[in-house]
């Protein structure tokens, strides 16, 4: 039924396309109150088609520059400066200098005299970059590296948003009349009172409605600010350093590496085999290689492959990636499938709603209609009728307000901010609101080893050198190896890495660079070698970076006596099968035997078997006449096996465990040797009854016989990007929703592919953390499980508020209408119905949206993809409980004087108050039993949640100064304890009432492996 009633609002998880956004907006229709305030988180459909319109003129421009310079003549006016460049010491306009790079001018490019000539005119170096001190200079004359972003609303311009609510514009109007009207029959003050009264009510919904939504502005700003913490490395001073990319300037030096985002406009200078993808911004599908023949880097583009430094030439709005940047930045971000749905919802229950508010609007005026034929009045109208009917049609109004429940779809950003920003203080980055909400619902996590499980600070624990028969103990490394040896060693350590030894301005060493070569420098100053030393004394000619298809890294080097050598480490196997010879224990090169490689193989094993990370180091003597554009892949002869410990987390293990008993499968996906693979998914305590497979032997395999193994694997070793994302297609597939951790530029596809794409904050690169929906900041696996707690709390809190909101709905929807059908009247005013509303909407939806998660959520299988979000238990408690309020309320409006022995003139608003009393009591209690939809024990946790205290309590107080003393604008009169105490009494019925529906069991079938919303009532008081 749900599914049918909501067919509109059904929105894909990632990456919506525009069709689908714009069908939920057409479905929604005119029934809604404040469409500026619903569409306010959501996406703005026409600044998306405006950046798609943007990114193809860019392409084109790109196309028509280049076509153009082709046939530029070779005369060019003669080159001026501006005054201020001259004095700030620069030989370059910064438009001519962007130009030069967005343009592709190679023949501007030559007459500035190339990389020299305008290393000269930005005053700037490739060995030492700028000086820090002239950062601000060059951002006064090129400007800064920050793209235009509209400026954040201030508080005020909530409150005008606020303001814009269809219905209380009405009802402003209505007030405005009812003041004017009144002070003219009945004088000043009292004819003021009930149009005041709606004013002022009006004022404070408004009020509370912008401070919560400001409040939540806050948090998304705050988030904002975290998403935009990005660091580049750059040559300042002499030193290769971190910086922020906002303070990027021309004429900074940048180092890029594979993963990289380039954070400006820019020239190559030196590097090898840059390969970059420009689809982000051009369009084009086909990746460009970047050399010194074509040297132009565009900002927002990604490093496929290679490294290379880059001359910044320009930055921010002086780049196209800035001026698109700013296009996308309108584009807002995606609504969320919950919040689509509950759109959905609103808008059904917008509609019964209106039919209410007019049929109570009709059945009002009708009824006073045939009060005066009855009354031989029909033909006498006084400005009193007007009046009355002009407050029927306020309280006609005002059902409308309580029935169209705006806050369903607010509820849910205001739900995923408050967990966004709690995961934030626990170390995960949440990019993406949907990947919040939908991590709630997955039942498979694809996780990588290094980092994730383990800690990431690797040190060499073991070392196999030179044909020995035993490995060596690190500290005994230098002690037992021959000078040759270990001169050999030094050289693949120092000359085949992409990590860099280097001094800060205290004169402190340290290394930059990735784990495991940071691993491998270490054991290389520790055997007395000198970086430094090495870099000066070898000319690298070519490397091939390490990437996670070739599984290693080579470099050739020209020798300071002459001739070439070409080093290479990488996954054990893979660099033992291109060696045919290995250096005995003199440092000679001799022929590698077979069982010289069954005993390496199990070297390597043995290795891999005590959780070690296992390398092969090799060399390969080249002659003068090689190719330097290439380095060989055989031939190499072996140098030793490297053994290096990577612990495994703190908690990762009880971390598994929760997940295992939330029904939540965690697979292994790492590029590491099976034998390691195994010994630390054991260790975690990932594999337990499932197999261990290797990638090969996987991408080898029919779809049909994958379909057949994947649900049995745990461990995946040895794994291509590709066959990570094989493996999560097809578990999407089979009907799982699938987070899937990543941190290498070739892991982007199986994030996009994902339901939940979680990059790594720490050893990630910034490719892949711009295809994630999350990024653990810590690259911890602990912290990915916080991410399905805090994801399912969402769920579960919405579910509360839902239930919460909807008995309020119905109850007032069906009280005034059969009061105004059977009676004539309306027991509840529109003030009283705008407190309701304020009650049911805001309040409710801070008190019960920002409920923390409990442990409880992790012992049940997730929910289910295809689950309704309204479940039976809820359709359970809704029914129950607005029944009871419904016939406790009816029967104290049509038989309250006599059963509460009302007499006198004021009996009728005596009772009037206490109806409005006792209904606000019961929603309080309500809201108090909605914390929990399942269990019986709804106080568990009350008292540590102080937000939802302070909502109670201050919803009571408040009611107590309505009641009590702001009578004259509420239309109400104060109490005695005796009613007091029976308001109280009746809304605590609720509370019983509650225990003995949740015992009344809703399911029709059961699912083992996932959640439908309905948990048996379970026994013992921990889980009652």
């Amino acid at each position: 039924m749900e599914k049918k009633l909501l067919k509109d609002f059904d929105l894909p998880v990632k990456h919506p396309p525009l069709e689908s956004l714009q069908k939920w907006r057409n479905a929604v229709g005119s029934i809604i109150l404040n469409r500026r305030r619903r569409f306010r988180y959501g996406a703005n459909i026409e600044s998306r088609s405006k950046a798609a319109n943007t990114r193809q003129e860019i392409r084109v421009a790109l196309m028509v520059h280049k076509a153009a310079l082709l046939f530029q003549d070779a005369a060019r006016p003669e080159y001026k400066l501006s005054k201020e460049t001259q004095s700030a010491g620069f030989g370059i306009e910064a438009d001519d200098l962007a130009s030069l790079v967005r343009c592709h001018d190679a023949k501007g490019f030559r007459i500035h005299g190339g990389v020299e000539g305008i290393l000269k005119k930005l005053s700037t170096s490739l060995q030492d970059g700028i000086r820090s001190k002239d950062a601000t200079s060059r951002q006064e004359i090129y400007g800064a590296n920050r793209f235009t972003e509209k400026s954040p609303r201030g508080f005020w311009t909530f409150v005008w948003e606020a303001f814009q609510d269809l219905t209380l514009i009405i009802l402003m109007v209505c007030a405005v009349v009812s003041i004017g009207v009144g002070v003219a029959t009945e004088g000043l003050p009292k004819g003021m009172y009930d149009g005041v009264g709606i004013l002022l009510s009006i004022f404070l919904v408004v009020m509370v409605t912008a401070i919560s939504d400001y409040n939540q502005s806050l948090q998304f700003r705050d988030l904002d600010k975290e998403k935009k913490k990005i660091f580049v490395q750059v040559t300042r001073d002499g030193r290769r350093q971190k910086i922020s990319i906002y303070d990027l300037v021309v004429g900074d030096i940048v180092h890029l590496a594979i993963g990289d985002i380039v954070p400006a406009d820019g020239i190559y200078t030196s590097g090898y085999h840059l390969l970059i993808d420009e689809s982000s911004l051009s369009g084009e599908s086909e990746s460009v290689y970047v050399t010194h023949d074509r040297p132009y880097l565009l900002s927002g583009t990604k490093v496929q492959d290679g490294s290379a430094t880059m001359l910044v030439t320009a930055v921010g709005m002086k780049t196209e990636w800035g001026h698109l940047m700013e296009t996308l930045s309108e584009g807002g971000d995606d609504e969320t499938p919950l919040q689509v749905k509950l759109n959905g919802v609103a808008t059904i229950i917008g509609k019964i709603g209106l039919v209410f508010a007019v049929l109570t609007f009709l059945a009002l005026s009708i009824r006073f209609v045939v009060d005066k034929m009855v009354n031989h009045e029909i033909a006498h109208w006084s400005s009193k009728d007007g009046i009355t009917l002009l407050n029927y049609f306020a309280t006609a109004v005002t059902i409308i307000v309580v029935a169209v429940p705006e806050g369903l779809p607010l509820a849910v950003t205001l739900s995923l901010a408050f967990a966004m920003k709690k995961l934030m203080s626990d170390k995960a980055l949440v990019r993406h609101l949907s990947a919040c909400e939908t991590m709630g619902s997955a039942t498979t996590i694809c996780t990588d080893k290094t980092g994730t499980l383990t800690t990431n600070r690797m040190i060499v624990d073991k070392v196999w050198l030179s044909g020995r028969n035993k490995e060596i103990r690190v500290d005994d490394v230098k002690s037992e190896s021959s000078e040759n040896v270990l001169s050999i060693l030094s050289q693949v350590i120092f000359l085949n890495t992409g990590a860099e030894v280097v001094k800060d301005q205290d004169g402190k060493t340290s290394i930059l660079g990735q784990p495991t070569e940071t691993a491998l420098l270490e054991l290389g100053l520790s055997l007395g070698g000198d970086y430094g030393n090495f870099r000066k004394q070898y000319v690298i000619k070519n490397v091939e970076p390490f990437s996670s298809v070739r599984k290693n890294m080579s470099v050739l080097v020209a020798l300071p006596e002459g001739g070439y050598r070409a080093f290479c480490k990488g996954a054990s196997e893979i660099v033992l099968g291109m060696c045919n010879r290995i250096i005995d224990e003199n440092g000679h090169s001799a022929e590698l035997s077979n069982e010289q490689v069954d005993l390496i193989t199990g070297v390597i094993n043995g290795f891999a078997s005590e959780a070690l990370r296992t390398l092969c180091l090799a060399f390969r003597d080249m002659d003068d006449g090689c190719d330097e554009k290439s380095i060989p892949k055989e031939g190499f002869t072996l140098i030793g096996v490297i053994g290096i410990k990577d612990p495994v987390r703190p908690g990762v293990k009880d971390a598994v465990q929760t997940c295992l008993a939330a029904g939540i499968t965690v697979r292994m996906v790492t590029g590491d040797n099976i034998n390691t693979a195994i010994a630390i998914a054991k260790e975690c305590g990932i594999l337990t009854d499932g197999i261990a497979i290797e990638g090969p032997e996987f991408r080898n395999k029919s779809l049909e016989e994958m379909k057949e193994i994947i649900p049995r694997i745990q461990v995946m070793a040895r794994s291509l990007p590709s066959d990570k994302h094989t493996l999560v297609k097809t578990l999407r597939m089979l009907g799982e929703v699938v987070a899937v951790t990543g941190d290498g530029t070739n892991d982007a596809p199986a994030l996009h592919e994902s339901d939940i794409g979680l990059a790594m904050g720490i050893a990630g690169t910034e490719v892949a953390k711009d295809s994630a929906d999350v990024i653990i900041l810590d690259d911890n696996f602990s912290t990915i499980v916080n991410v399905a707690k805090w994801g399912r709390s969402v769920y579960v809190n919405i579910q509360k508020f839902v239930q919460f909101q909807l008995t309020v709905n119905i109850v007032a929807l069906l009280l005034n209408f059969v009061s105004a059908c059977v009676a004539g009247s309306a027991p509840l005013t529109a003030v009283q119905l705008l407190w309701v509303n304020m009650i049911m909407d805001t309040l409710g939806a801070l008190a019960l949206a920002t409920e923390p998660p409990n442990d409880g959520l992790m012992k049940r299988p997730s929910v289910g993809r295809n689950a309704n979000f309204i479940s039976r238990a809820m359709w359970r408690n809704i029914i129950g409980q607005s029944i009871y309020q419904f016939t406790v309320l009816a029967f104290l409006n049509f038989a309250g004087k006599q059963l509460l022995n009302l007499r006198g003139p004021d009996s009728l608003s005596v009772l009037n108050t206490f109806i409005f009393n006792t209904f606000v009591f019961c929603q309080v209690f309500n809201e108090i039993n909605s914390r929990d939809i399942e269990k019986i024990n709804i106080f568990r946790g009350l008292f540590s949640n102080w937000i939802f205290i302070g909502i109670m309590v201050a919803t009571v107080a408040f009611q107590v100064s309505i009641v009590e003393f702001l009578g004259t604008f509420a239309s109400t009169v104060p109490l005695s304890w005796q009613l007091w105490l029976l308001s109280v009494l009746i809304g605590a019925v609720s509370l019983p009432l509650a225990i003995i529906l949740k015992c009344i069991p809703v399911r029709l079938h059961s699912s083992r492996n996932q959640h439908d919303g309905y948990v048996a009532l379970p026994n013992g008081p921990e889980q009652v």
